[in-house]
């Protein structure tokens, strides 16, 4: 039954989401403080409705469109709102898909260089959509949809301040997932430091129980608190991802840098004897199995156990890797894939039109009905379904409407370390130190920064 799931998580992630060492980078964050999700739009409904009225007096019945996606599979949210728009719109949606990776990027640029591209892109966010050159092959979408997407995407699919993408699905985090029922056992309070959360694993140790569960036999997963920490690195130094980049700054010499790989150090003594073998479909089972109350992963494994135990999910809660301040406690946030529309489109209106439709509440309702959500939408002013993940509403009210979220630093910077996965796993498993750790990560970074022509 694992098995299966993980081609549901291969759906939900479609094209852009992280795969544990993945670089996808975006622009600097000028804090780290994110945007408020829950926002309202700041035009009125009328007006940021107004290109879906203004679609449904144009005829486009019989027009087709057509969409290129690298990935291994259409997640069945999307074909059902490409469904509607035909039965609203009379858009017909035709989809092609290229595999993933870096064959399919290559037949990306390939057919971007040719003028041979689809009417529209689903692509990645940050520096790999930097790297198709948007200015040149996609249209600036700020005038039509930049009120209508929270600032963080914005800021992700956008080049010199013009959008160019909308997004394809939900945005997903690196945070803890933590088991309610346990903390409630315990009577054992959300943590807002570092400090605390030691402190409820402590507890939670002591009574016998696994406090942190550990899934290093997939070595992406043990880089999540080092990932999912970028919240807080940001908190002490907002210019971080910039001064990276030049080589200004680096994790070894950096004390919040530093915390990130410590924080990995920290945990291997709360975790699972055999958690160095554990797989990740292994911790979705142990999560749902109470043999785990915390578990530092992407939440798209809300989708994984939803799979497996289904509305069962909603005894899991998630909060941000915590920092020091209790008053900025956050969460690191993963953008999703984005729909980019071809500048050469023949087909403009009716491309327009379905993206409107695309990033409607109705569309998203009928999304999210099919393919739940294992994260907020960024979409301003839109309200998650009364049954949305519990732990997806916990990320909504506690981070994403209070402002307390940044992009994690794939999305900031091209410079990110082949190795970091497997460096992250040696920390976790006791070969190294935190500071070695560091060091290593960064010298890893050199390699691709001098690569990118870089000066460090």
């Amino acid at each position: 039954m694992k098995k299966k799931i993980l081609g549901i998580l291969l759906c939900l992630t479609m094209i852009g989401a992280m795969t544990g060492c993945g670089s996808k980078p975006g622009a600097p964050a000028d804090t780290g403080q994110g945007e408020v999700q829950g926002e309202e739009a700041q035009t009125p409904e009328t007006e940021s409705q107004g290109g879906q009225e203004e679609a449904d007096g144009k005829t486009f019945d019989g027009e087709t469109i057509t969409l290129l996606v690298a990935a291994v599979g259409i997640p069945e949210g999307f074909n059902a709102v490409c469904e509607a728009a035909e039965e609203k719109l009379g858009i017909k949606v035709d989809v092609e898909i290229v595999p993933g990776g870096d064959d399919g990027t290559n037949i990306i640029k390939a057919r971007l260089a040719s003028g041979d591209m689809a009417d529209i892109l689903d692509y990645s966010c940050g520096s790999l959509m930097r790297a198709l050159n948007p200015e040149e092959y996609f249209a600036d979408i700020t005038d039509d949809f930049g009120d209508r997407l929270v600032d963080s995407f914005v800021e992700a699919a956008s080049v010199d301040g013009k959008l160019y993408g909308i997004p394809s699905h939900s945005s997903e985090a690196g945070a803890i997932l933590y088991n309610k029922e346990l903390y409630e056992k315990y009577d054992l309070e959300v943590p807002t430091t570092w400090e605390q959360f030691l402190a409820n694993c402590d507890v939670l140790k002591e009574a016998g129980e696994i406090a942190v569960l550990g899934t290093g036999g997939d070595s992406w997963t043990s880089q999540l608190a080092y990932l999912g920490d970028h919240y807080n690195v940001l908190a002490a130094e907002p210019d971080f991802a910039r001064k990276f980049e030049a080589g200004e700054i680096k994790y070894a010499d950096f004390e919040a840098g530093l915390a990130s790989f410590q924080k990995i150090a920290d945990l291997p003594q709360y975790m699972n004897s055999d958690h160095m073998a554990t797989t990740y479909d292994d911790g979705c089972d142990m999560m749902m199995e109470d043999q785990g109350a915390h578990w530092f992963v992407l939440t798209r494994a809300l989708g994984n156990m939803y799979g497996l135990y289904g509305d069962e999910v909603n005894k899991i809660g998630c909060f941000g890797v915590p920092g020091t301040d209790p008053e900025n406690s956050g969460l690191t946030v993963w953008n999703p894939s984005a729909l980019f529309m071809n500048k050469n489109t023949e087909h403009e209106e009716a491309v327009k039109a379905f993206m409107e439709f695309y990033i409607s509440d109705e569309a998203l309702d009928i999304y999210a009905e099919i393919e739940p959500p294992v994260g907020p939408y960024c979409v301003k002013g839109y309200k998650l379904p009364d049954e949305c993940f519990e732990a997806v509403k916990e990320m909504q009210e506690r981070f994403f409407d209070t402002g307390r979220t940044a992009m994690a630093l794939e999305f900031q910077t091209a410079v990110k370390g082949a190795n970091c996965a497997s460096i992250c796993q040696e920390l976790e498993s006791g070969q190294t130190t935190a500071a070695e750790a560091a060091a290593k990560y960064d010298e890893d970074c050199k390699k691709q920064a001098v690569q990118l022509g870089l000066n460090w």
